[in-house]
């Protein structure tokens, strides 16, 4: 008799699981590559500002 445990039948329900897991991490790698990216951007635009506001103040003061 043959063993099911080696049966070259590769089982459908372990593919799926496979897909899914991989759909599901290519989500979160999505997901946090556009919040750093994001984040960088708004760092960008918001630091860019504060040095010469922070120059002219202290410059203001003097």
């Amino acid at each position: 008799m043959t063993d099911p445990r080696h049966s070259n039948k590769s089982n459908p329900t372990t593919r799926v699981a496979v897909l899914i897991v991989v759909v599901v991490l290519i989500g979160i790698a999505t997901f946090l590559f556009n919040a750093i990216k994001g984040k960088r951007e708004y760092d960008e635009q918001n630091a860019a500002p504060s040095a010469p506001v922070a120059a002219s103040a202290s410059g203001a003061s003097q």
